[in-house]
């Protein structure tokens, strides 16, 4: 990390003339919300600003979103026609997306896939499992694997097949999973920072503009928890 991104506190995977990969800290926001916090957009269009000497605004489109408690690999536009290309791409789905999630009770299988119908409850910003005919409710769905343990924790591999609302944490906490400090979906207590440790560690898609198949790893926040996961199946994507 050089002191530019240090001054700015980002910590940057990727970045060429199209696109920026950001390996984003369980502390900051991707967008505004009602806290009124910098979110990352400004924050970065300010990084940009200052490393090229732009006099005037600078552009930064905003491809995804990844939870504000959530850590990992969020990816940014720095054109337009870079942005249009992204946006298709992560809505239909055209990328592989791979989690790493911390959770205290085994899974009922080493691997399966998890198939639910989810719906949002906007009042509490969060999502259910309910049933298929239920009004509002949409499809979600992901594949997990079993990794390892530590003395008190499991670690998940988590694969996105569809992007839904708070869907891996639902999703999990459904099948007893509940991710480690996540209070909002039942685990007892919350993480010190108020992370929770769900990490988006892995992306691969092909350039917007280039056409060259992009692979991208991000290492997890400094914390024993992840420490230890991070040092025991690092070769992991």
């Amino acid at each position: 990390m050089d002191e530019l991104q240090k001054k700015y506190m980002v910590d940057i995977v990727f970045e060429d003339n199209h696109l920026l990969v950001l390996n984003k800290k369980p502390s900051q926001i991707v967008q505004g919300d009602k806290t009124g916090d910098i979110p990352l957009t400004e924050i970065l269009k300010s990084y940009l600003k200052e490393k090229y000497n732009k006099p005037g605004n600078v552009y930064l489109g905003l491809v995804h979103r990844l939870d504000r408690p959530t850590s990992g690999l969020v990816v940014f536009a720095k054109t337009d026609k870079a942005g249009a290309r992204l946006s298709k791409l992560f809505k239909d789905r055209d990328l592989t997306k791979k989690y790493w999630a911390v959770v205290q009770n085994l899974p009922p299988e080493n691997q399966g896939e998890l198939d639910n119908y989810l719906k949002k409850n906007e009042k509490q910003n969060k999502s259910y499992v309910v049933r298929a005919d239920t009004p509002g409710a949409k499809k979600a769905e992901l594949k997990y694997t079993y990794i390892g343990k530590s003395d008190r924790y499991h670690l998940l591999e988590v694969e996105l097949l569809t992007g839904r609302h708070h869907q891996i944490r639902c999703q999990l906490a459904h099948i007893g999973c509940v991710i480690k400090g996540d209070v909002k979906y039942g685990f007892d207590r919350a993480n010190k920072d108020l992370s929770i440790h769900l990490h988006a560690r892995y992306m691969e898609f092909v350039h917007p503009v280039k056409k060259e198949v992009l692979k991208f790893i991000a290492n997890p926040p400094q914390d024993p928890v992840w420490n230890y996961f991070a040092e025991m199946f690092n070769d992991i994507p």
